[in-house]
């Protein structure tokens, strides 16, 4: 019988064990801890009921739920560990000694890929450019290689120094990032990218990527129908394409160089680790909603949990050596539970116990953060640099970058520009002047109506006033004209600019003109 929750394995200088998943979070007692310093390997199988590690000395292998020691071998420096999709066999690191049951016959084969799932099983395989001659992607069926037409699939392409080759699960289709070394454009340091869909049906095309830059990632949804990229130069797009290669949704920019679906496929991660701060942002793909932007500083490394509710991160050595530790979160942007590895240890490696599809149900989402008693840390702010020669002088409201909100929170076509917190304040203080005039007016009674003017007055003198006294009038536009030129100080001070002592000052005396302006409008 399946636990309740994944566990998670930790390797690290302070040894190899196991932890309870959520709401536990207590030291496992499946295998006594075992020493940190000869822990090279450890793996689960598929389905999460076997774990086997190596000590130094021995490979063990136990069954999880009822904690038996099912084999030992005496193989001290296996560094490598692999379980059959069926558990029968446990592959280990090893020189190649096994006898070779087909060969694919491809001249300059420099890379490949097999499938996943069940059978029949699939390989893509890549073949470099050379003289002229383009790079190629190929797919077989195992074990269909021979003859001109024994390929599945076809897709050729140049400006293709190396690839990765992404298989999604149904394996029906594949994607394949193609990249060179050098941007001969001179335009990215990292040179240039592009992606390319191929599918076992034989269909094939260049995925349109609508912001220039690198591909940072591309991941596909568990449903095998649709793909999210990341791209473009910083701040980068995000944006969710179906098997046409048609954009689906765009998730605008922001700082993200990673995403992660999660294993039941209806919440998506971006996220920006590496240089970027840790940020996230939780995405309900199936409404297309934002859930949580929670912030991991300095992680390494991602993985959900099984359960499609809970998420690991975690800061490892070799990558960082310093602030080692790990974090569960609830994908609404709750830290359930938190480790930090002592300053003078290391951690290596931490993963979750694996699981088949359909152990854990998906359950509806929920957006309302869920109770944690872990206390919460606010995210350090990190100022923008600055050169020294402009350190001393304001601050402009300049953006290096244009910043692109999702699709469905832009402005449509023909609305009005949205309002600012404090345009719209005084919209509706103004709204609701000009209501409780009226009210007044209404309540004359109709002898004290105002005359109407002779008609003898010339059209061209027709005043705009609100008051019928130009004196009055030309006080309401001199009052507007100083509350206009306020709100664009405070603008500018909300964009980090000092502001002079004078300027200061105006500011202070913007709720003494606001009352001065009401009085003269209602005719106090």
């Amino acid at each position: 019988m399946a636990p309740s929750a994944p566990l998670l394995t930790v390797r690290g200088s302070e040894g190899l064990y196991l932890v309870n998943g959520p709401p536990h979070f207590t030291e496992s007692t499946v295998f006594p801890r075992e020493s940190g310093k000869n822990c090279k390997a450890y793996t689960f199988s598929k389905d999460g009921t076997l774990f086997a590690w190596g000590n130094g000395e021995r490979i063990n292998v136990i069954n999880v739920t009822t904690k038996e020691l099912l084999h030992s071998f005496d193989l001290p420096k296996a560094v490598c560990l692999e379980f059959s999709p069926k558990n029968t066999i446990l592959a280990t690191w090893q020189p190649y000694t096994n006898t070779i049951a087909n060969k694919l016959h491809l001249k300059k084969i420099n890379d490949f890929v097999l499938s996943p799932g069940p059978q029949p099983y699939k390989v893509a395989v890549y073949v470099p450019g050379s003289k002229g001659a383009p790079s190629f992607v190929r797919l077989y069926q195992y074990p269909n290689f021979d003859g001109p037409h024994a390929a599945l699939a076809n897709k050729s392409f140049f400006k293709a120094d190396k690839v990765t080759m992404l298989w999604n699960k149904k394996a029906t289709a594949v994607l394949v990032i193609a990249s060179t070394e050098v941007d001969k454009t001179g335009a990215s340091y990292y040179g240039e990218q592009t992606l390319h869909y191929i599918a076992t049906n034989g269909e094939s095309a260049v995925v349109q990527l609508p912001k220039n830059g690198p591909i940072y990632d591309v991941v596909w949804n568990s449903s095998s129908t649709e793909f999210c990229a990341v791209y473009g130069f910083m701040p980068a797009k995000a944006t969710i394409f179906n098997l046409k290669c048609d954009p689906v949704f765009d998730f605008g920019t922001g700082p993200r160089n990673a995403a992660y679906y999660s294993p039941h496929g209806h919440i998506l991660v971006l996220a920006g680790f590496g240089n970027l701060r840790g940020q996230m942002e939780v995405w309900d793909v199936k409404n297309y909603k934002l859930i949580s932007k929670p912030v991991a500083s300095d992680s390494t490394y991602f993985a959900w949990c099984p359960d499609g509710e809970h998420i690991l991160t975690a800061t490892c050595a070799p990558r960082l050596r310093v602030n080692n530790g790990y974090k569960i979160w609830h994908y609404t942007g709750s830290v359930l539970h938190k480790y930090d590895v002592p300053s003078n240890a290391e951690l290596w490696q931490v993963s979750w116990q694996p699981f088949l599809d359909g152990i854990f149900p998906e359950k509806s989402i929920t957006y309302q953060a869920v109770p944690s008693d872990v206390p919460s840390e606010e995210p350090k702010v990190a100022t923008a640099y600055r050169p020294p020669a402009l350190r001393n002088k304001p601050v402009t409201n300049s953006k290096l970058h244009e910043e692109e909100p999702p699709q469905n929170m832009k402005p449509q076509p023909g609305n009005e520009k949205p309002l600012s917190k404090t345009a719209l304040k005084n919209q509706r203080k103004h709204e609701a002047k000009k209501a409780a005039k009226q009210e007044a007016r209404s309540d004359k009674s109709p002898d004290m109506a105002p005359s109407p003017a002779p008609q003898n007055t010339p059209r061209n003198t027709v005043s705009h006033s609100t008051s019928g006294d130009p004196e009055i009038d030309k006080k309401i536009k001199n009052l507007k004209k100083k509350l206009k030129a306020i709100e664009q100080l405070k603008e500018q001070a909300a964009t980090g600019k000092q502001l002079e002592k004078n300027q200061l000052e105006k500011i202070q005396k913007e709720k003494a003109l606001l009352q001065e302006l009401e009085d003269l409008e209602l005719g106090i």
